[in-house]
């Protein structure tokens, strides 16, 4: 069995992630410096919910500032799942050098410790975004009725698409993609690096500025004010986290051919929804109409943003099995059995 170590461990995908390879055997390190609001409620149902606790262990610690113990982790890891981050493009215009500290710094700190490891030097799998393509103001959008969609894009964005950083978000996470990459072709790491969409999915504390999906969820099971900047019609491809866990597996399965490599992940055209089809789908789930107020479009939001993922599916088999209704339909449920405990927390 492997000893795989998660930063950002107590976040929404890392303890998806760290309860998917506990189930299965293996040994997770979580590493987390427990900033936001939620990563303590996660570790408590993770320690609560697994049967051997002693192949869990949890360092409260910072990828900015790594200590000896995260050093000792790395060095007797098999694998190492990069998703410390700092998530928000409005934060990052608010405070670009917490957000620069945390994306860039942290993960250079970490493909750092990982070069000068004696041990068994982990692979590294880094989970970027979709934002490092920027707005994509030169690529030709059709607006239909209740929704936005690419010109002369039927797939997607692929991985060839040139990057254009437009936010400190996207800079610092651009710049922490390439070092992984690089960090392959220069010094012989096994690393992969993937651009990741829309996730969503149980145990997510969404809000106003990160996981939409969840935000919307929870704002209209709670009676939250629910703003839409722009029209609604902004359409993205969603994934549910049990692919994205599905997609690192086949990856790692695969690390002779993936290392060194970049792969969009995202739900891909079949899962693409319009923030107008996500509030149908409530209004259907809670058998009325879920009420929303608009606003100005936000700078730099894209109207249309979709993966092509043919990609990963060529190259390590991967395809998204959940389709964006029964995810949705599963995020609400577990949203509608967790209230009080979301209430707490968001």
């Amino acid at each position: 069995m492997d000893k795989i170590l998660i930063t950002g461990g107590a976040g929404f995908t890392g303890i998806n992630f760290a309860r998917h390879y506990l189930d299965r055997g293996h040994e997770v390190v979580i590493l987390d410096n427990l900033s936001r609001r939620g990563g303590r409620e996660n570790l408590r149902w993770l320690e609560e919910s697994i049967e051997d606790r002693s192949r869990l262990q949890i360092l409260v610690e910072d990828v900015r500032m790594p200590g000896r113990a995260v050093e000792a982790a790395v060095e007797s890891a098999d694998w190492l799942l990069h998703f410390a981050a700092q998530v928000a493009v409005t934060t990052s215009v608010v405070d670009p050098r917490l957000d620069f500290d945390v994306n860039a710094l942290g993960t250079f700190n970490m493909l750092e410790l990982v070069r000068k490891s004696q041990g068994k030097r982990p692979a590294v799998f880094y989970s970027s975004t979709n934002k490092v393509y920027g707005g994509m103001e030169d690529v030709a959008t059709v607006e239909e009725e209740t929704h936005y969609r690419y010109r002369d894009l039927p797939d997607g964005v692929p991985e060839s698409r040139p990057m254009d950083f437009h936010s400190p978000y996207g800079c610092s996470k651009g710049a922490a993609d390439q070092y992984v990459r690089d960090y392959a072709r220069i010094f012989g790491l096994r690393t992969c690096v993937f651009r990741q969409s829309c996730i969503y999915g149980r145990r997510q504390f969404g809000i106003e500025d990160q996981g939409w999906v969840a935000w919307f969820i929870i704002a209209a099971e709670l009676g939250r004010p629910l703003t839409i900047f722009g029209d609604g019609k902004q359409v993205r491809d969603v994934l549910f986290v049990d692919d994205l866990i599905g997609a690192y597996d086949a990856a790692w399965r695969s690390i002779d051919t993936t290392s060194g490599r970049v792969y969009n992940l995202g739900g891909g055209p079949s899962n693409a929804i319009s923030l107008r089809d996500l509030l149908g789908r409530l209004s259907e789930l809670r058998g009325e109409e879920v009420p929303v107020s608009y606003d100005d479009w936000r700078p730099g939001d894209q109207p249309v943003y979709v993966s092509d993922i043919r990609k990963a599916r060529d190259e390590f088999g991967w395809t998204p099995q959940v389709g964006w209704r029964e995810g949705v339909d599963r995020l609400y449920e577990w949203v509608r059995e967790h209230r009080d405990l979301i209430a707490a927390n968001v």
